[in-house]
């Protein structure tokens, strides 16, 4: 017989140790698999009986005070282990299918919050994101995919703003990703009454300097937080478009007016993480020498702002006039070019801009 606990334990200790982002526990018909998603890859590492595979996602979901007895429909949940790597934040997500119940756990380790310079491949990337910071007022969007790092990118810029301009930050999230002591971390919880638009609007009269909204999903957080650009707060936060362009679109959907955009919008910054080359494998790394390197991947950013951001909005407005500045493809040909990322980065992020 399995001992549940001590081999979930053992789960996650293996996840950390190879730097696993999340861990996928699929059934199958008569088995269930176990993969580890490390860097863009999913990687196969168990195969255990359905019987384990039920009291595994039974435990996880006990821990994590999620209904035990509910398998017909998605459940989330959170809780914060010890494991070997130290104290770990992690995120559940059951999945009904067809074969049983799946569940995905995503990790955060507690680790020092990097510097900017530390996560972007290019150091003029991140001096330019440190510049925006200057400003006392106004919105900063970050855009891209799921995990693409924009998170971690905001979460450097916050612990920067705290460090050198001495300034009151609250962050609204759902859920809270990293616990930091030197801020104000809200996180939403729709059972409890704390949505997006009535967290940031409790948030805003809490009297702070910079706020994060960890995504602008719907038209009425998108209007607060506009509104508290304009009524001097510094507001960071995050959307799902293609490229940088594309947020200004985002935001007149939302019912943004152009007026509006054209006074808060600082920048806009397009994000993704990118694998860089191994010096002892080059393209084909395994998981153990992954789990060897200091680095695996880093961020590579479009930064629209200045003089092409407000060609931009006269774009969006109807105007003819060129928008000129440094897209992903550029940044990431550069990298190419270097030697940092392999040619296949560029299949991977940039096929749809070549349209």
């Amino acid at each position: 017989m399995v001992d549940i606990e001590k081999f979930s334990g053992q789960l996650i200790d293996k996840a950390c140790s190879l730097k696993a982002t999340d861990i996928h526990i699929v059934p199958r018909k008569k088995d269930a698999a176990i993969h580890f998603r490390i860097g863009f890859d999913i990687i196969q590492m168990l195969t255990i009986s359905k019987m384990v595979c039920e009291r595994l996602i039974s435990h996880f979901k006990f821990i994590a005070q999620m209904d035990i007895g509910e398998k017909r429909r998605p459940q989330n949940g959170a809780l914060t282990l010890q494991t070997i790597a130290g104290d770990v934040n992690i995120r559940l997500s059951t999945l009904p299918t067809v074969f049983d119940e799946s569940l995905v756990i995503r990790i955060f380790l507690e680790q020092p919050v990097e510097t900017p310079e530390e996560l972007s491949l290019f150091p003029s990337a991140a001096k330019k994101l440190l510049s925006f910071l200057q400003h006392t007022h106004g919105l900063i969007i970050f855009t891209g995919p799921t995990g693409s790092g924009k998170t971690t990118t905001l979460y450097s810029l916050l612990d920067y703003l705290k460090k050198h301009f001495r300034r009151s930050v609250i962050t609204l999230e759902d859920p809270v990703e990293r616990k930091n002591e030197n801020m104000l971390q809200v996180q939403v919880n729709e059972k409890a009454g704390i949505t997006y638009p009535l967290g940031l609007k409790a948030i805003l009269r809490h009297d702070p300097d910079v706020i994060m909204v960890g995504e602008i999903r719907d038209e009425e957080t998108a209007h607060i937080a506009i509104r508290a650009g304009l009524t001097g707060h510094l507001v960071l936060t995050t959307m799902h478009t293609r490229d940088a362009n594309g947020a200004i679109y985002r935001l007149l959907e939302f019912g943004v007016s152009i007026s509006e955009i054209e006074q808060t919008l600082i920048a806009i910054a397009a994000q993704r993480l990118v694998e860089l080359v191994c010096p002892f494998c080059g393209a084909d790394c395994s998981p153990y020498c992954k789990k060897l390197r200091k680095r695996n991947r880093l961020g590579v950013y479009e930064l629209l702002y200045g003089k092409p951001l407000n060609a931009a909005i006269q774009k969006a407005k109807g105007a003819e006039c060129e928008v000129d500045y440094v897209k992903l493809k550029d940044v990431i040909k550069k990298g190419i070019a270097l030697g940092y990322l392999h040619p296949q980065s560029y299949k991977q992020w940039v096929y749809e801009y070549e349209a």
